[in-house]
């Protein structure tokens, strides 16, 4: 059973495309474990990433905590990370689990670090916060961080992806009732929420940049990964093949068969019980 709270819809719109989620998504940076170490004043024991998808937030951690628990609702995400986990030989502060954000199989005071790396905007804000506060200790740490789509590349392939997002938004409202489609928080609203929520002692948003190699494949396999295009793709619906075709195309013209260099913003969102 789904916790009240969660909806089956987000969880059920990363079925199946696990694979190309894990190739195409950026992973979490470095920096990432430094900055939040350093807030709360020391290696951490415990961190806890939920909503972790395939892992790429979790890894992560893996010198830099002694344990680190990875946790997802989504069956075909957990088991992909659940299959990279298998192939490291270095990885044995690492696990993975099935689980809720508002219902986290964690013990209370038990989390020195909670992140939502890509995920807070797909759970219900009052009941996830309460839980996490719940699970922190005293002086624990949470961040909810995202990087800013599109990647940062050229003016009209940029106006391009947006546009088909948009587009996919506005047929996925004509081919689904309200009921059906999935429901995400806004992003901009992370940091009011967390204020508003009462179980933190200290608030902030921290702003940051990473680097990434990024060739025309990936490029366009980033906007195919994302939420809105793969559930139009499959309802089997061909409305935006023809835009995204023009799409690839302009791409692969701007990469030219090149591997570059492409930044990546990021915005985080913490609080500290």
């Amino acid at each position: 059973m789904i916790p009240a709270g969660n909806s089956k819809q987000n969880i059920d719109r990363f079925l199946g495309f696990q694979d190309e989620y894990d190739r195409y998504r950026p992973e979490a940076p470095p920096l990432v474990t430094s900055l939040l170490s350093n807030y709360l004043g020391g290696r951490p024991s415990v961190v806890a990433d939920i909503g972790c998808g395939t892992g790429l937030s979790t890894f992560l951690w893996k010198n830099a905590a002694d344990s680190v628990i990875g946790i997802e609702p989504n069956p075909d995400m957990l088991s992909k990370a659940v299959e990279k986990l298998n192939l490291e030989d270095e990885a044995q502060s690492l696990s993975f689990i099935q689980g809720y954000s508002n219902q986290l199989p964690l013990d209370s005071g038990s989390v020195d670090i909670i992140t939502c790396s890509q995920s807070f905007h797909w759970m219900e804000p009052l009941s996830t916060l309460q839980e996490i506060a719940r699970c922190l200790r005293p002086g624990g740490v949470f961040a909810a961080y995202d990087c800013d789509w599109p990647l940062m590349l050229q003016a009209d392939i940029e106006t391009r992806y947006n546009l088909l997002i948009t587009a996919a938004d506005n047929l996925l409202a004509e081919l689904q009732p309200e009921s059906q489609r999935a429901h995400k928080w806004d992003k901009e609203g992370h940091l009011a929420r967390i204020q508003a929520s009462g179980h933190f002692s200290f608030t902030r948003e921290i702003v940051f940049h990473n680097t990434e190699a990024c060739d025309a494949e990936r490029y366009v396999g980033l906007m195919l990964s994302q939420g809105g295009i793969q559930t139009v793709l499959k309802t089997g619906s061909t409305a935006l093949d023809a835009d995204i075709a023009r799409f690839s195309a302009a791409v692969e013209a701007y990469f030219n068969g090149r591997t570059l260099p492409v930044l990546i913003s990021y915005r985080m969102r913490i609080g500290i019980k």
